[in-house]
């Protein structure tokens, strides 16, 4: 520590320190533009959704033929914690959770051996069976969410138009996936009656035969020629409505048109399973996924700006109304961190103006800006995001960033009380009281540390406190001991000017100093008159024996009655 004075060299290049102190301040400003923005911190969902359907299976057919095959080859992957399976007739649906300590980054190949094991097991499982399905991707938060709505439009033209909004949208920055609520997928329903088919002695099977091999994709050959092969297309599949009325239909020695002996007619999946409605109106969702990482207030307005630009060219009578806004929400949390930093930063001022003076006060003000930055810096590097989390742990450590700096300025300020020149009481706070600093800050970061290292789901998505807190106050620390002494040098005062007494203890023979020292001598006097009491000896006396359970004891008064008991052991009995 005597080798080598980390404050005096700051203070011995006052332009360096000053070119840290400008560069600091413009990289945390960009660095604080560039951070991600969201809602919540990311964190990895250790769950898959697993579903399958055979159907006229039994409740007990899917559970011993389907479930429990895919259960048992579940129970090969690394981290397996549990399944949970569900089981009806026709249908299992089994929710596989991984442990709680799983790594995130083996997440993405646990999924990957997962396909791999179900399509090991795919030919042991039943030939009809529709799936397995594996959904991993459920955790997905849209971050904007439109509802698409259209006066006199059914459920294929806002279909269309939401389509074409999704390919615009997913042209954005920072996009990653696009998804649409509320699609009602397009049938051609074929409506005949048994008695009239019984009539005209055609069977049902006839029927569902002539729709087969119309609607049939096959080869049809190819004309080959000295210099090119040309491929057959057999026209004739169905297009429309209309094309599946035409179809014939052979039924007792005659061919029918299918239009003539059942009703053909074009609508959606009939029940719908899924149905969204705005304001009463049919809609869809329009539901848009951020990329991780990325700044969702340009995201917002990116957003934005790509709707209202889509919708410039549809035609009139669609609208789309946005629902929900996730952007604003993490706008305002901002806001709020903003607020609570000018509040803090205010009481920090008033407080430093209020116990320091002008002077002092500002030293200490311009450490918190320079903390800030260093922070932001760091976070960029670290690829750290501000939301709930990070924008806590800021507003906890905004009471603690000063700590450092006011006892560096205030040590600086009483060596130059006692007659210092400023270069050497900028020093003195290194040699006293830098290490102990450093001890304080490191204990504090230190409360914080099972937070930052837990191996679960609540460290991967809390464990932004430990490190956002660490950062700054280690930043606190640097900042105190490098650039509050260069700072003090350029704005303190000369507080020894005028002051021929340069008695060290000069400082401490002040009316507020004298009027403390006789508030602790009347405390020390009331606890000697406490300790002459009988009483006062009785109890220690009671609670040293109540120590001394098998050895014998002895207590003396020292100075201002400062009464010790003290074991041993009892001596041997004659």
């Amino acid at each position: 520590m005597k080798r080598f004075n980390l404050s005096a060299w700051a203070v011995a290049h006052p332009t360096l320190i000053l070119f840290f102190i400008v560069m600091l301040g413009i990289a945390g400003f960009f660095s604080y533009e560039r951070l991600g923005r969201a809602e919540d911190p990311s964190f990895t969902i250790k769950v898959v959704i697993i579903n399958a359907i055979w159907p006229g299976a039994t409740a007990a057919e899917m559970q011993a033929q389907v479930a429990d095959r895919i259960e048992k080859k579940l129970q090969e992957l690394p981290y397996f914690d549990k399944v949970t399976t569900y089981t009806k007739p026709s249908f299992t649906a089994m929710q596989l959770a991984f442990k709680d300590s799983t790594p995130a980054k083996e997440v993405p190949q646990l999924f990957y051996q997962l396909r791999k094991k179900l399509s090991d097991i795919r030919s042991d499982l039943p030939p009809n069976l529709i799936g397995p399905n594996i959904n991993d991707e459920y955790g997905d938060v849209d971050s904007v969410l439109y509802m698409l709505t259209g006066d006199g439009a059914d459920y294929a033209q806002l279909k269309k138009v939401a389509e074409g909004l999704r390919q615009h949208l997913l042209k954005t920055p920072d996009v990653t996936k696009v998804n649409l609520y509320g699609t009602q997928d397009e049938r051609v329903f074929v409506e005949f009656s048994h008695a009239k088919l019984a009539t005209l002695g055609i069977t049902t099977q006839a029927l569902f035969d002539s729709l087969a091999k119309q609607n049939a994709v096959v080869p049809a050959g190819t004309v080959e020629t000295s210099s090119q092969r040309v491929p057959l297309r057999v026209t004739g599949a169905y297009d429309s409505v209309k094309a599946v009325a035409e179809t014939p239909v052979e039924g007792n020695g005659r061919v029918f048109r299918l239009g003539d002996i059942a009703t053909v007619t074009h609508g959606f999946v009939d029940p719908p399973d899924y149905q969204v409605r705005q304001e009463g109106k049919p809609a869809i969702g329009i539901g848009v996924v951020m990329a991780k990482g990325a700044n969702i207030l340009e995201l917002g307005e990116a957003i934005k700006k790509a709707t209202a630009q889509f919708m410039e060219a549809v035609p009139q009578g669609f609208t789309i109304d946005q629902i929900a806004d996730q952007p604003q929400v993490v706008e305002h949390a901002v806001g709020e961190f903003v607020h609570s930093f000018v509040e803090a930063l205010a009481i920090v001022l008033f407080v430093s103006f209020l116990a320091l003076g002008w002077r002092t006060g500002i030293v200490v003000a311009l450490s918190v800006p320079l903390v800030l930055a260093i922070v932001f810096i760091v976070m960029n590097a670290m690829g750290m995001d501000l939301h709930r989390i990070t924008l806590g742990a800021l507003i906890i450590a905004l009471g603690l960033l000063v700590d450092d700096a006011i006892i560096a300025v205030e040590m600086m300020v009483v060596k130059m009380e006692q007659g210092w020149d400023r270069v050497k009481a900028a020093s003195f706070a290194w040699e006293s009281t830098a290490f102990p600093m450093l001890t304080g800050t490191l204990v504090t970061a230190v409360g914080f540390l099972p937070i930052g290292f837990a191996n679960s789901g609540v460290g991967e998505y809390a464990g932004g406190i430990f490190w956002v807190v660490a950062i700054a106050l280690v930043a606190s620390w640097f900042v105190a001991v490098i650039f509050t002494p260069y700072i003090g040098v350029k704005l303190l005062p000369d507080f020894a000017k005028g002051q021929h007494n340069h008695d060290p203890h000069a400082i401490y023979e002040t009316r507020m100093y004298r009027g403390l020292r006789r508030v602790i001598e009347w405390c020390g006097a009331g606890a000697a008159q406490w300790c002459s009491r009988p009483s006062a000896s009785s109890s220690l006396r009671s609670l040293a024996s109540g120590m001394c359970s098998s050895s014998s004891f002895r207590c003396r008064s020292g100075p201002n009655c400062s009464s010790s008991c003290a074991c041993r052991k009892a001596p041997p009995s004659t």
